[in-house]
C-alpha cells in the first residue's frame, strides 16, 4: 500500500477536523448542545489521531540498528492501535457519559441556528475528507469490497482514516437527528439520546480498529497472491526444483520478510546451490519488490519426509503450512 496515498488521506482529514472541531466548539458555546460538544471532542480526538497516524509514518522510517535489526517498520501499526483507544476513551467514552448526563439534566438549546449550521458544514468538510480517502483507497483495493480491504490492508493509515470519516459522517447525522428532534419537540433529552449514539458508535469503530491493528502487531503473513508471487519467482525448475516449506511475515506496510526451505538437486555443487540461491532471491525481489528481507535455506527434497507432514516443533506456536501445500 502505498504510502503517499495514506499521508494525502491523512492531511485532508486532519485539516477537516480541525476546522470542523473549532465550529462545533463555537457552537456548543451560544448553544449549549450537548450534541455539539460530544462532537466537538469527537473532532478533536480525530485531529489528534491524525496527528498520531503522521507521527507513526515518520518514526518507522527510522534505520534499523543492532539492537532492532528488523526496522521500525512496526510503528506505523503501533501508532494505529493508539487512535483506536484515544478514539474510544476520547471520542466514544466521553460521549456516552455527556450524553447520560443530558438525559439525566436536559435542557433547551439556544440559538439553535449554530449548531445546526455547524452540522451542516462539518458534513460538508467530512465529505471531502472521506471523498479523498475513497479516492486514496480505491487504487488500492482493486476487487476487493470495502469490509476486505480494511480487513485485508497492511498499511493502517487509510483505514482507519476510511472508519474515522465514515464514524463521522454518521455520527453528524445522528447529532443532527439529536439536535432536530429536540427542537421540534422542545425536549433536550433527544439532544443527549443523539450524544449517547455518537458514543457507542465511536465505540463500535474502536473495536473494530483495535482488532484490527492488533493482528498487525501480531505479526501477518502476505496476502495468497504475494505468496503465489514469491512461488513461482523462487522455483526455476532446474536448479530449485520445488519450495519444502515458507513463511512470510509483514516487518511493516511496505517490507516483507521471507524465509523458505528450498528443494535442490543432490548433486549439485555448493556453488551451483549459492547461485541458485541468489538468482532465486533476485527473481522474489523482482516479482515482490517489499520482499526486503529473504533468507532461504536448500534441502535435498524427500518424499517419505514430506508424507510425514509439518513438524509440531519446526516453528513457534505449531505447524502453520503454507496456503496450497
Amino acid at each position: 500500500m502505498s504510502a503517499s496515498g495514506g499521508t494525502r488521506a491523512i492531511v485532508a482529514a486532519l485539516g477537516a477536523n480541525l476546522a470542523i472541531a473549532a465550529s462545533k466548539f463555537v457552537a456548543f458555546a451560544f448553544s449549549g448542545s450537548s450534541s455539539m460538544l460530544a462532537e466537538g471532542v469527537h473532532s478533536l480526538a480525530d485531529s489528534g489521531n491524525q496527528f498520531l497516524l503522521l507521527i507513526g509514518g515518520r518514526r518507522s522510517e527510522r534505520a534499523a540498528t543492532p539492537q532492532h535489526p528488523f526496522g521500525y517498520g512496526r510503528d506505523r501499526f503501533i501508532y494505529a492501535f493508539l487512535v483506536s483507544i484515544v478514539l474510544f476513551s476520547v471520542g466514544g467514552m466521553f460521549a456516552i457519559y455527556e450524553g447520560y448526563e443530558k438525559i439525566r439534566h436536559p435542557h433547551q438549546l439556544e440559538h439553535w441556528y449554530w449548531p445546526v449550521g455547524v452540522l451542516v458544514f462539518a458534513l460538508i468538510a467530512e465529505g471531502f475528507s472521506f471523498r479523498t480517502a475513497i479516492k486514496e483507497s480505491n487504487e488500492l483495493r482493486g476487487k476487493l469490497s470495502w469490509v476486505q480491504f480494511v480487513r485485508r490492508a497492511k498499511a493502517p493509515e487509510l483505514p482507519v482514516v476510511l472508519l474515522e470519516d465514515f464514524g463521522a459522517l454518521i455520527g453528524l447525522v445522528l447529532a443532527l437527528g439529536g439536535v432536530g428532534l429536540a427542537l421540534l419537540t422542545g425536549d433536550g433529552i433527544w439532544d443527549g439520546i443523539g450524544t449517547a449514539c455518537i458514543g457507542v458508535l465511536l465505540v463500535l469503530i474502536a473495536l473494530v480498529l483495535a482488532a484490527e491493528t492488533k493482528s498487525l502487531l501480531l505479526g501477518e503473513a502476505a496476502g495468497l497472491d504475494v505468496i503465489k508471487k514469491i512461488e513461482a519467482a523462487t522455483v526455476d525448475g532446474e536448479t530449485v526444483t520445488g519450495i519444502i516449506h515458507m513463511r512470510t511475515l509483514h516487518l511493516g506496510p511496505e517490507e516483507l520478510l521471507v524465509a523458505a526451505k528450498i528443494a535442490v538437486r543432490h548433486d549439485d555443487t555448493a556453488a551451483q546451490v549459492a547461485a541458485a540461491i541468489n538468482a532465486a532471491e533476485a527473481r522474489i525481489r523482482a516479482a515482490v519488490p517489499i520482499a526486503r528481507l529473504i533468507y532461504l535455506e536448500p534441502d535435498i527434497y524427500s518424499e517419505a519426509e514430506a508424507a510425514k507432514g509439518p513438524d509440531p516443533e519446526a516453528t513457534p506456536g505449531g505447524p502453520a503450512p503454507t496456503p496450497g501445500h
